[in-house]
């Protein structure tokens, strides 16, 4: 691996690149917790579904903070 980050083939560095991708990352894994979340509550399992979405509210903070510091550094 190279320590440069060119950005050659994406026209975006790679740092910038991996907080966009981690932002998608949180972003779809809050839906897909959606349907596990409606999947528990269906089976009747309380326990399940206060997990997924303890973990979906997660998945949406991190969305939130990795959107907040995309947003500082193509700002700056």
């Amino acid at each position: 691996m190279s320590d440069s980050e060119t950005g050659q083939v994406t026209g975006t560095q790679d740092k910038d690149y991996n907080i966009i991708w981690f932002v998608e990352a949180c972003l779809s894994n809050a839906l897909r917790l959606e349907q596990y979340i409606a999947d528990a509550d269906r089976a009747g399992d309380s326990e399940l579904a206060d997990f997924f979405r303890r973990a979906q509210g997660a998945s949406r903070k991190g969305a939130e903070e990795g959107k907040e510091l995309l947003a500082r550094r193509l700002n700056s």
